[in-house]
């Protein structure tokens, strides 16, 4: 008896490529306007010596740039699962 695995089961890899990169549209402009409104933050928080606006501004922005860094790796991770799945 032999038994081999379906190939042809998963047919939805394009359907799959379509929501990881509607879902990174999403993400980059969330992490777009919580830059914009965190380097604000920071400024004013800054410019009238409010120390705990300028914190957590300036860790707003560090959020903002490490979201957009991991919905990114994210992207280019699937993209290589998928890629070595259709090599098996």
């Amino acid at each position: 008896m032999e038994v081999f695995p379906d190939f042809e089961g998963l047919s939805g890899i394009e359907d799959l490529r379509e929501v990881a990169g509607a879902v990174l549209m999403f993400v980059l402009i969330v992490a777009v306007l919580m830059l914009i409104v965190s380097g604000v933050c920071w400024a004013i928080g800054s410019s009238n010596g409010n120390y705990q606006l300028a914190a957590r501004g300036r860790a707003g922005v560090f959020v903002s740039f490490a979201g957009a860094i991991l919905a990114g790796a994210g992207v280019a991770w699937l993209n290589w699962l998928i890629t070595i799945g259709n090599q098996l």
